[in-house]
């Protein structure tokens, strides 16, 4: 029985060594090729005003469109019981106030987890673009959930590029950022555990 307790915990503790491993590359990497969108995930607002986190996603998602990596942004996200507002609809509002034409935006408003947010952005560009098979994204997301978001982006079928946010409050402690690498290794053994995207 001891071994059986010792090989767990030796497969456990490789586990999360080769998952920080590699949320720890994702966090370094900028890619910035030129694609059909830039597919924002959804964070917190407050009464269709956008968290910290969010614009700070929000404020990167709209450079990159004004260096012409992509002619449209997708905002993603629903609302938790009781909101007015959704994640998606306070985004795109926030883009358009800031000068993006209503018609670079597409807005996705049901989802409430990462797989859903690529999964919404998935079928607003193809309702946009119905004769496309395949699309090209960049995701703007804050550098920890940069694996798991490409990941399941190609599961979906998209040929898919990191560009996190470099400004976000939860990149300024190494406390919160390492509690926040453990949970996206816990979140990544969801996914896998779950069977999603096979």
């Amino acid at each position: 029985m001891r071994r059986v307790l010792l090989g767990l915990l030796v497969l456990v503790l490789a586990y999360f060594a080769v998952t920080t491993a590699l949320v720890a590359r994702w966090m370094g990497k900028d890619e910035r090729p030129r694609v059909d969108a830039i597919v924002v995930l959804g964070a917190a607002q407050y009464d269709g005003r956008p968290s910290a986190i969010y614009e700070a996603r929000l404020e990167h998602a709209v450079e990159l469109w004004r260096g012409q990596v992509a002619p449209v942004l997708v905002f993603t996200g629903g609302k938790e019981q009781g909101d007015r507002f959704t994640e998606g609809g306070s985004g795109a509002r926030w883009a358009r106030q800031r000068g993006v034409p209503a018609e670079a935006v597409l807005v996705e408003e049901r989802s409430r987890t990462t797989y859903q947010n690529l999964a919404g952005a998935k079928r607003a560009l193809q309702d946009r673009n119905p004769d496309r098979d395949r699309h090209r994204i960049v995701v703007v997301s804050d550098p920890f959930h940069m694996f798991r978001a490409v990941k399941q982006a190609a599961d979906l079928g998209m040929d898919a590029y990191p560009s996190p946010t470099r400004t976000s409050p939860l990149s300024a402690s190494r406390l919160k950022l390492t509690e926040l690498v453990l949970r996206e290794d816990l979140a990544i053994a969801g996914y896998l555990l779950s069977g999603a995207g096979k």
